[in-house]
């Protein structure tokens, strides 16, 4: 499915977020995010949303591009923290997502060697233990 990434989530998914002044930051920026063309998202944008299990359908193949391009593709905190989301995203998700969850696999297992030298991963290697869990193949 290709998408039009001069939409919106709110558009895509056609649900609009109503405001309230009890938001706390992280909603607002969602919500914020929800109404920005997805061509404009930033590594950052798509941490946060994913981070957040919204618009994955739309969100995750994005990724995917960044962290073919990068593996260690980084938002707003560490090398590799883009990957991380991605790796975090609900059971429900990959469940209905099996050639999207072997797509990251991949990825993982290409790098793999990399992730396991540097005990800067270990966050890293931790979550892709409880991805590979979603599948006992």
């Amino acid at each position: 499915m290709k998408i039009d990434q001069h939409h919106t989530l709110e558009q895509l998914e056609q649900d609009v977020w109503k405001p309230s002044e009890m938001d706390s930051t992280l909603i607002k920026t969602c919500s914020e995010l929800r109404k920005k063309p997805l061509k404009d998202f930033s590594t950052e944008d798509l941490r946060i949303m994913i981070g957040q299990n919204i618009g994955l359908d739309f969100l995750v193949p994005m990724a995917l591009e960044q962290l073919q391009k990068n593996v260690l593709a980084k938002g707003d905190f560490y090398p590799g923290d883009l990957l991380e989301s991605v790796l975090g995203i609900m059971y429900k998700f990959w469940k209905a997502q099996p050639e999207t969850w072997f797509k990251v696999k991949t990825l993982y297992k290409l790098n793999q060697e990399m992730f396991e030298q540097d005990q800067a991963f270990k966050s890293i290697r931790k979550r892709y233990e409880q991805f590979e869990g979603v599948y006992e193949i």
